[in-house]
């Protein structure tokens, strides 16, 4: 999988070249590069933000270094009619929710490219332009705002690849994890010391019956579920 981001702060992505997406870049598993959006502006100053027509407050993000940055990164052109394969995601609280289906969802892409806004966001006629040269989905991450779309970005980019195989070093763990499978919260999970500071791991995790111990996550998921995301569970199980 490529992956893209436009930005006026590209440093920002810097910390994608940690940890296990470092080493996926590094195994050729994931393409990623952050571009400057300051790159297309023509003006001295890089000028990439205007009042907005109508009044309110606040900037909004200007659509001709947009246009010139999306043509680049995504190979086309104004005067063309030609498309790109990718998927371009416009970060936005305006958007549809991420959650883990749509993680796995967009892990089957081929290509995506982040389109991350700043001030009061980016004028509608870049999304518009954009929907007709390639895929468009508006993704928020949350019911709350940010100063602006990079670590939104940041935060789908981790969900996604991490879904990519070869990834994750033991696959088995992602279908165990919360949001996974029935979509359950992950039930609690312990190490040595088998006691540590007055507290005990259930005795039923070092029974060495696997069944029991499938049973005991089984009801620890349900019960974390009902009590901690009930809005997770069927109507019949609240």
């Amino acid at each position: 999988m490529r992956i893209d981001a436009i930005s006026i702060f590209p440093d920002y992505f810097s910390a994608l070249d940690l940890s296990l997406l470092g080493k996926a870049r590094d195994k050729g598993l994931i393409q990623f590069q952050a571009h400057d959006l300051r790159n297309w502006t023509t003006d001295k100053h890089k000028t990439v933000d205007d009042t907005p027509y109508g009044g309110g407050a606040g900037m909004l993000m200007k659509p001709e270094p947009w246009g010139l940055a999306l043509d680049e990164v995504l190979g086309v052109s104004p005067d063309t009619d030609a498309t790109s394969n990718a998927t371009v995601i416009f970060t936005s609280p305006a958007g549809e929710v991420f959650n883990q289906a749509l993680a796995y969802e967009l892990a089957q892409e081929e290509r995506i490219v982040f389109a991350c806004g700043r001030y009061e966001g980016i004028d509608q006629r870049v999304v518009d332009y954009a929907a007709s040269k390639a895929k468009v989905r508006l993704i928020s991450i949350g019911d709350y705002v940010l100063n602006g779309g990079e670590v939104a970005a940041i935060a789908m980019t981790e969900a996604i690849a991490r879904l990519i195989p070869g990834v994750i070093g033991n696959a088995e763990s992602l279908a165990e994890e919360s949001h996974s499978g029935e979509g359950l919260l992950e039930y609690p999970s312990y190490t040595k010391p088998a006691e540590w500071r007055g507290m005990e791991v259930p005795e039923v995790l070092l029974s060495g019956n696997h069944a029991k111990i499938a049973a005991w996550r089984y009801e620890q998921q349900v019960e974390r579920t009902k009590r901690v995301r009930p809005d997770l569970l069927p109507p019949e199980s609240n």
